[in-house]
């Protein structure tokens, strides 16, 4: 596997273990699913704006040309989905919700066409196929099967997918261009600023035990800052559609991380459905790895 797929996939290993750290802070805090995604969202930009003002100041400076598509990656595949995340996995369910998600390859691919002529090849749509194939099998046909499919739930769904799908369209724009860095600190720092009107309408999450903290922190950063860097460094190396196919490997290892740390059991089809992400996911990869992405 060449570098850019390595990023990637390393970026999906770390983003599974999120589901841990997230059940691990609400836990018996105040934490609601809103309140944890703007208290991620803000001390990450926080924690990325201090350490570039201490040790790369001159990372901090873009291109104005370039802000809006700063803007649109923090606003729309940051704090935008974190917010249709969490509604999603309140109001669908987590295997509902992550099959959904798993449908945002396709409009990646596909605006990835119209917006930088990225080639929508055969491979490419088997990978996806596979993938979401997968996806259904690994959240479990009675889970499935239970969900009232209304226009409702369709539309927040999509919606998911589709803002999940623009870190991936507009980091691209901006990934090779600026260090990695740079791009999370506006990108967080934007998102940031999408969640905090909402702080207004919810209740605050303190007081917070002492240890949940220490979750928050794991969250922060092994599974938001360590994570996203190398996504965005992947994107410097790979199209915007190769990419959003190969972190679909988030599911398979979450599966295992639920199996692992929380018992969760792991029936015949759903051990099927990760072998057919990590199918689709070394398909794309070994495609990838003889047609790498031409410069921007």
């Amino acid at each position: 596997m060449s570098l850019g797929p390595l990023l990637v996939v390393s970026a999906a290993v770390l983003w599974s273990t999120s589901g841990l750290f997230i059940r691990w802070t609400v836990a018996g805090s105040g934490f609601s699913a809103l309140s944890l995604a703007f208290g991620r969202d803000l001390t990450t930009a926080l924690c990325l704006l201090g350490g570039l003002a201490l040790f790369r100041p001159a990372w901090l400076r873009v291109e104005r040309q370039h802000l809006p598509w700063l803007a649109a990656l923090g606003v729309v595949g940051i704090g935008t989905f974190h917010v249709l995340w969490n509604l999603s996995m309140l109001h669908l369910g987590y295997p509902v919700a992550t099959v959904m998600l798993c449908s945002s390859p396709a409009f990646v691919s596909v605006m990835a066409r119209l917006l930088y002529g990225e080639p929508l090849t055969r491979t490419k749509i088997v990978a996806i196929l596979l993938a979401l194939t997968g996806c259904v099998l690994v959240a479990g046909k009675e889970e499935l099967a239970g969900v009232e499919w209304t226009a409702g739930a369709l539309i927040l769904g999509l919606g998911t997918a589709l803002a999940y799908g623009g870190f991936s369209l507009f980091g691209r724009k901006v990934a090779r261009r600026y260090s990695p860095w740079t791009v999370l600190t506006y990108g967080f720092s934007f998102g940031a600023l999408v969640l905090f009107p909402i702080q207004f309408f919810i209740a605050p999450p303190w007081p917070v035990p002492p240890q949940n903290w220490l979750w928050f922190g794991g969250l922060v950063l092994p599974a938001t800052i360590v994570p996203f860097a190398l996504y965005v460094a992947g994107l410097r190396r790979l199209p915007a559609s190769v990419a959003s196919i190969l972190v679909t490997s988030e599911v398979a290892f979450g599966a295992l991380v639920g199996y692992l740390f929380f018992g969760e059991q792991l029936r015949e089809w759903q051990i099927a459905g990760a072998g057919l992400v990590i199918a689709g996911v070394i398909l794309i990869a070994v495609t990838t790895r003889e047609n790498q992405a031409p410069a921007s």
